[in-house]
């Protein structure tokens, strides 16, 4: 496969900066650099390949770690001079052995809730990281292990008992219970989606559609 490369402006080293970011989280994992081959590289393999400008040479992210980078898309910005990379993160992509490499705070508003920098969506698709994790590895104490094991049901009831829970909290007319409740409640709802193998960028995705769509009666 060939990219038009005559779209990209490389810098007169023949570099162009490369944002490297989480496809399911929207989390900037890490920058670097790619000259014409390493593009055409990544084009061809769907996997991450950058130039090295303290070594001089190619590099294949992941290639001696295992913490490879399968490449979703990769669009160019309106000056067509840097790149952004969206991939699936196996491991982590920071050789510190943090999960991205922008993970010092150097300043911060202090109205900002400390979240990690993460988005609504960035969190939700962690979580359900850890959950679908959780199903196949989870130990003899895990909570979301014995969800799964239990079966549709219990996930089922669980749902509803968490839902009900929030509604008394609601009638309670007390914000900190139902921020309580309400977190428990989409915990469970995340758990059944990943029994339905539904991530929720799917859920997302129906309801930004739902938004776009003029005159929709559910908004």
């Amino acid at each position: 496969m060939q990219a038009d490369l005559t779209k990209i402006k490389f810098d007169d080293k023949g570099l162009v900066p490369a944002v490297v970011q989480d496809a399911d989280t929207g989390k900037v994992l890490m920058l670097a650099y790619m000259n014409a081959v390493s593009l055409q590289r990544t084009v061809e393999t769907g996997y991450t390949w950058f130039w090295s400008r303290s070594r001089q040479e190619l590099w294949n992210k992941g290639a001696t770690s295992g913490n490879v980078q399968k490449v979703v898309d990769i669009k160019y910005d309106c000056d067509g001079d840097s790149l952004l990379v969206q991939v699936k993160q196996t491991g982590v992509a920071c050789h510190t052995g943090e999960y991205s490499c922008f993970h010092n705070i150097l300043w911060r508003e202090n109205n900002l809730p400390a979240v990690d920098g993460l988005t609504t969506a960035a969190i939700l698709s962690e979580l359900y990281k850890v959950i679908q994790e959780k199903r196949v590895h989870g130990g003899e104490k895990s909570y979301t292990k014995y969800l799964f094991v239990s079966g549709q049901d219990k996930i089922l009831k669980k749902v509803g008992e968490e839902a009900a829970e929030t509604i008394i909290a609601s009638k309670n007319n007390s914000s900190g219970e139902v921020v309580y409740e309400m977190s428990d409640l989409w915990y469970h709802c995340l758990v059944l989606l990943a029994y339905h193998n539904i991530s929720p960028s799917e859920l997302l995705a129906e309801l930004s559609s739902r938004r776009k769509k003029e005159n929709n009666s559910k908004y």
